[in-house]
């Protein structure tokens, strides 16, 4: 489990599954850059059997609030390019009211923490539809770097969209770490 000031990140529990299995299946709760994708219950339930939604390198984490009684979403990592030593992160808020609130940054600065002391992977992605302005706040406010646009990359909602890259490498700066003298 990771702690934060706002958030605290666990893994799934089988007890979560009917709860989780919603949130995937709701579609329309997404948003417009979130993939619309869906696995039928029996291979959701199959993979945690499996996995646990966990293994070295992909795993996906529940973010909770109030002393982890209340899911907001979930953040995970995987590997985007089998053949690049880098993970890509991915996230998701299970209701627009807990949006603007500052979970999702603390999910990512949790979890970029976690991943460079645990992993020797030196690279960590972002993967953002330009329109998603959130997601874009985020990146720039957890110190990642904007790399480019990859053309075409992303087919969501019967449309190919630009996707934007950006990356932190394990010597970049991460702004939660920097001391605040004026206070």
């Amino acid at each position: 489990m990771l702690q934060g000031r706002l958030v605290r990140l666990r893994p799934v529990r089988e007890t979560d599954l009917d709860a989780v299995y919603d949130a995937h299946v709701d579609i329309g709760n997404r948003g417009a850059f979130f993939p619309l994708g869906v696995k039928s219950e029996p291979a959701f339930r199959r993979e945690f059997a499996q996995t646990g939604f966990w293994e070295r390198t992909e795993g996906t984490l529940l973010i909770t609030i109030d002393d982890g009684a209340t899911l907001v979403g979930h953040i995970e990592f995987f590997r985007a390019v089998s053949y690049w030593d880098a993970f890509e992160l991915s996230y998701q808020l299970y209701d627009e009211r807990f949006a603007g609130r500052g979970y999702t940054t603390e999910a990512v600065q949790l979890l970029v923490d976690y991943l460079f002391a645990t992993k020797k992977d030196e690279w960590i992605q972002l993967v953002i539809v330009p329109g998603n302005r959130a997601s874009r706040r985020i990146a720039e406010k957890t110190g990642f770097t904007l790399e480019g646009t990859a053309r075409g990359a992303f087919f969501n909602d019967g449309v190919s969209n630009d996707v934007l890259v950006y990356s932190l490498l394990r010597g970049d700066r991460r702004p939660w770490h920097e001391v605040d003298d004026t206070d």
